[in-house]
């Protein structure tokens, strides 16, 4: 992106890429920032805006937009769906955890969070991604859009500060043509995942917590989706 252009992104809500783009709303965000470097700006925009984030670019360097959303809530009228998500998320054993903690047969809630972030290059994209508090992330490790990138993506998964080792990484892969390739990876015991990416392509990466709810007499469970969204130059 040149430095005299401009920054849009667009919220969506969806999957592989697909989904509904959504509106500027504030009781829905938690937090909207633009980040270079050490400078963090909280996103200004107006009730309704499509796309919500329209700001002008800086001079150069590596974007890190943050985004984070209050909490909603869904129902589970049936086990099954709830385990298949699990599953599929990785917590087999979320049966288990559910009759340990005393939770209710279905229907029941669970309340969930999302925590983004995406990389823009401006100019040549200098600059490195760091730990930006969200309540969980991915940290990049490596600038896809430098110089010497040797096409894997190195990050750093965390939940509260902490590291998430051995945590699942859901990568989704898009190809110029608009198809889009799936795969899972793993982190290390440093909460460290290192995923081969393809120029020309781009990229979105998803982690998701589960955790039991101890404080609500509504919701039993909290979900915590981290992800990360960027392009490989060609």
């Amino acid at each position: 992106m040149p430095s005299s252009g401009q920054i849009v992104a667009r919220l969506k809500n969806g999957e592989a890429f697909e989904g509904v783009n959504l509106a500027y709303f504030e009781r829905r965000i938690a937090r909207f920032d633009v980040v270079v470097g050490d400078t963090i700006r909280p996103v200004e925009a107006r009730m309704g805006d499509n796309p919500a984030l329209d700001v002008p670019a800086p001079v150069g360097g590596l974007v890190v937009v943050v985004h984070e959303t209050t909490s909603s809530s869904l129902t589970y009228k049936e086990w099954a769906k709830f385990q298949k998500f699990a599953d599929h998320k990785d917590f087999a054993d979320i049966e288990a955890q559910h009759a340990a903690n005393g939770f209710p047969a279905p229907p029941f809630k669970e309340r969930y969070t999302r925590h983004a972030k995406a990389l823009i290059a401006v100019g040549e994209g200098a600059g490195a991604d760091r730990a930006l508090g969200l309540k969980t992330e991915f940290i990049a490790l490596t600038n896809p859009y430098a110089a010497d990138f040797d096409g894997t993506m190195q990050v750093q998964v965390t939940l509260d500060g902490a590291i998430r080792a051995d945590a699942q990484v859901e990568v989704f892969d898009r190809a110029p043509d608009d198809s889009v390739t799936i795969t899972l990876h793993r982190t290390d015991a440093d909460g460290i995942a290192a995923i081969p990416v393809t120029p020309g392509h781009e990229y979105l990466f998803d982690a998701v917590s589960i955790a039991p709810i101890t404080d609500s007499d509504d919701a039993v469970w909290d979900t915590y989706w981290a992800a990360l969204t960027f392009a490989v130059p060609e």
